[in-house]
């Protein structure tokens, strides 16, 4: 009875369900962020409020940086990583072979076996997802007593972020007030007096201004060794797999027009040899997608430029050039 081809039919479209629900979870849960970079130790803490961006800002979400360093929060650490969840990665693949396994037998007439089979289903979904979360348990609890590498090479995969934009466009000059480091913001808090720990000053300030188009033009350009001069290994990576992704799509970034129209500086440090500074910047931007063949916009606008607001962090070696480290969204 329970052989019988509805009953195989009702089985069959149930079991697609599944399969389409587990697709879902998994494309759902891989969204990242659109913060990125490092931060050092502050990179999973938030920049303090400026009058640029006065509105708390979120930590980096996408970053290399060792989970386990002071200031790291659960969140950010969760974030700063894709999370398929149980149901993706290999728990997934393992549940949607064996759900696999019953769909061929249904479409070849052997179906799940009757309701013993069925059970027996059952038990071997429960015995592999035990098996799973052990096992996921064991190299979960491995790998957060390891130190993240640090080093470039990691992919950004930004295709399902939540715009498909330029990961630079929304910098807003700096040239408008860059410095007012010691202004409340609007909930009247002030800002530490050891804010600017290093004292950055005009020549600084100059050259965050400077990069912020520098960076910017070297991405619409995808000059890859502008880039690797510009910005940090990590930050590379991030960047060199978008650009990747555009020529796979066959569209290029058009980036031009960077103007600064507001700018302040929100924290520097020292870590041992390397200082850190983060400034938030308000920056106007023509940011496009073009194809790459015929030079038509396929997205944005290529005449009306668009504004944004971001916290930029940069990073250099004791006497060393500045490099971009990190981006995050305000």
């Amino acid at each position: 009875m329970f052989a019988s081809r509805g009953f195989r039919l009702a089985s069959l479209f149930a079991c697609v369900a599944v399969a389409f629900s587990m697709v879902s979870v998994d494309e759902a849960q891989a969204r990242k962020g659109g913060s990125f970079g490092n931060r050092g130790t502050r990179t999973f803490q938030s920049a303090p409020t400026t009058n640029t961006a006065p509105a708390p800002t979120a930590p980096v979400q996408r970053t290399m940086a060792p989970s386990n360093q002071p200031g790291a929060a659960t969140a950010g650490t969760a974030a700063s990583q894709p999370r398929a969840g149980f149901m993706g990665g290999l728990g997934g693949s393992l549940l949607r072979g064996v759900m696999l396994g019953g769909l061929l037998g249904l479409l070849f007439g052997g179906g799940f076996g009757g309701m013993a089979g069925l059970l027996g289903l059952l038990v071997q979904v429960a015995l592999i997802g035990g098996a799973v979360f052990l096992v996921m348990r064991f190299l979960k609890s491995r790998s957060a007593m390891q130190p993240a590498m640090a080093g470039a090479g990691g992919g950004m995969n930004r295709s399902a972020h939540e715009p498909q934009r330029n990961p630079l466009g929304g910098l807003a000059g700096l040239a408008g007030g860059l410095g007012g480091g010691q202004a409340r913001a609007e909930t009247g808090a002030a800002r530490p007096e050891d804010a600017n720990e290093l004292n950055i000053g005009g020549a600084d300030l100059e050259i965050f201004e400077r990069m912020l188009t520098d960076v910017q033009s070297a991405f619409g350009r995808e000059d890859y060794a502008a880039l690797r001069r510009l910005v940090t290994a990590e930050m590379v990576s991030y960047l060199a797999e978008e650009l990747a992704e555009n020529s796979a799509k066959g569209v290029r970034n058009d980036v031009s027009d960077v103007k600064l129209l507001q700018g302040d500086l929100a924290e520097s440090w020292r870590e041992g040899g390397v200082e850190y500074a983060t400034a938030a910047m308000r920056y106007s931007v023509l940011d496009c997608t073009r194809d790459r063949v015929t030079g038509e916009v396929v997205d944005g606008d290529a005449e009306n430029p668009s504004e944004s607001t971001e916290l930029w962090t940069f990073v250099r070696d004791r006497g060393g050039d500045w490099k971009l480290s990190a981006i995050q969204e305000a």
